[in-house]
């Protein structure tokens, strides 16, 4: 049986392999050591670029030789915010500490005063509120006359809802482990509270915020534009010996409404997508994720592409074709600067698509022709090669965007809620349990929302968990984020 020789690389081949690996190792160390700032500045040609260097040389020999002297009026006036300072807040108390001179001013003439502001702290506090209900005995002897008892959050429970509204504000907004929380409280209010006591009160604040959790859920099934997004977050399994359990929370914004909402699951497949929006109908603005696919060709179903993820591939590629690359990085920047007057102006819908068919659509023509021209000219497995096949596999997706002024060009906004996340699970690490990180999906979608609106969210949630036990079930939608205001506390 004859042996077949193996059959040598040609030298193209070898060249590809070369590209791949350097690419990688360049990545690797931008991971390692390099800054993560996708920020782009565009210089035009080397000449330009020569031009600055040269005109930085000149500024700092400059500076090495050069002496500056100069002669200024005094201020008459003394009382004047220091250079560089902001004026404290109007809207702050104001606590007076006067001191009087130690000399003896009898028979002296009060001429004026200086006044020196500092900005001081105030620790919060835990505090015993108690409810006191006179009692009153009828003088007919027919019984006795007392106050009814306001409903707690937790029936017969220690926790009010100042301090049920603290916890899921620390964890969720600070991203503060509740053993740190025990610290805290140990260390500044000498109170120790034991970590199964603060677990059931968490449990507790959750479920009372759950309906409406699951009323902004509803509302995005029923959704005409979403955008999708997803993260990992550790969870502890009993079935899971020795690590972690790597799940999924998913992010679905809906730009119109203005609501977030987060769902855990288990896994990174297409099963959570397909539950929540199984009778959706409308935009759906995603990254090149597979499991969004199943969505692709279902009637009603508009797909669209974020362009901030096509830019990040030619980011990537700049080192190793940086021709290609700053074309398509300065080329797409156009796009955004329209953007970026849009919201500057304040356009409406109408006037944003108007926009974007006169100035948007003639460079996304430009684009095209650049990628049919250059699809064919690199090698597929390089870093630019990725980059543009991405940008062509997704494209009628990607230029769908200036077809309504209601639509985005990227899933910025979206990727932006799920940021704290990752920010939360570096301090508390993981989610206790499957059930838990269900918990914690709820309690993201409410802070998400109401971050969006700039709500205070301690006053929010008190409000909310004080009231939501009695509150009328068919006005609950009142005490969504996107509804709430802070007149209401009252």
């Amino acid at each position: 049986m004859m042996e077949t020789t193996p059959k040598k690389p040609t030298y193209e081949e070898l060249e590809q392999t070369v590209l791949s690996l350097q690419a990688e190792l360049k990545q690797l160390r931008r991971l390692i050591f390099g800054q993560k700032s996708e920020r782009f500045i565009p210089i035009q040609n080397a000449d330009q670029l020569m031009m600055r260097m040269e005109g930085l040389d000149a500024q700092q020999k400059a500076i090495k030789t050069e002496t500056i002297s100069y002669t200024r009026r005094k201020p008459e006036h003394t009382n004047v915010t220091p250079h560089g300072r902001n004026p404290l807040p109007a809207h702050l108390p104001r606590v007076d500490k006067v001191i009087e001179p130690k000399q003896d001013t009898t028979g002296c003439k009060r001429i004026g005063e200086e006044i020196t502001e500092t900005l001081e702290y105030k620790k919060a506090e835990l505090y015993v509120l108690r409810t006191i209900r006179p009692k009153y005995a009828r003088s007919s002897g027919e019984g006795v006359v007392i106050a009814d008892m306001p409903s707690m959050p937790i029936p017969r429970g220690e926790a009010g809802a100042s301090l049920l509204a603290h916890l899921l504000v620390s964890k969720y907004v600070d991203h503060l482990p509740f053993y740190r929380l025990r610290q805290q409280c140990k260390r500044t209010d000498k109170v120790d509270l034991p970590a199964s006591t603060l677990d059931g009160w968490f449990k507790a604040a959750v479920d009372l915020v759950m309906p409406l959790g699951e009323r902004m859920r509803e509302m995005i099934s029923h959704s005409i534009y979403l955008q999708v997004d997803e993260t990992p977050i550790n969870v502890q399994d009993p079935m899971v010996k020795g690590k972690c359990h790597r799940g999924y929370m998913w992010a679905y914004l809906d730009p119109v409404q203005e609501v977030y909402v987060f769902d855990y699951r288990p896994s990174r497949n297409g099963a959570g997508p397909a539950n929540i929006l199984k009778e959706f109908s409308g935009a759906l603005q995603v990254d090149g994720w597979t499991a969004y696919d199943q969505f692709d060709g279902r009637p009603g179903v508009t797909m669209l592409a974020c362009f901030a993820h096509a830019r990040r591939y030619f980011d990537k590629a700049k080192e190793q074709d940086p021709e290609r690359a700053t074309w398509m990085l300065t080329t797409i920047q156009k796009l955004y600067e329209i953007e970026r007057a849009a919201r500057e102006k304040k356009l409406s819908v109408e006037n944003r698509f108007e926009l974007r068919q006169k100035e948007s659509k003639p460079v996304l023509v430009e684009i095209k022709t650049w990628l049919d021209e250059n699809a064919i000219k690199v090698l597929p497995a390089s870093l630019i090669g990725k980059a543009i096949n991405y940008i062509v596999g997704y494209w009628p997706r990607l230029e769908r965007y200036i077809t309504d002024g209601r639509y985005e060009i990227d899933n910025n906004l979206v990727e932006n809620a799920i940021r704290p996340i990752a920010l939360g699970r570096k301090n508390y690490l993981f989610a206790g349990s499957h059930e838990a990180a269900g918990r914690a999906a709820m309690v993201y979608s409410i802070m998400a929302t109401a971050k969006h609106h700039n709500i205070n969210p301690t006053e929010y949630l008190e409000f909310v968990i004080a009231r939501i036990s009695n509150y009328p079930y068919k006005q609950l939608s009142d005490l969504l984020p996107q509804n709430w205001k802070p007149t209401l506390n009252s």
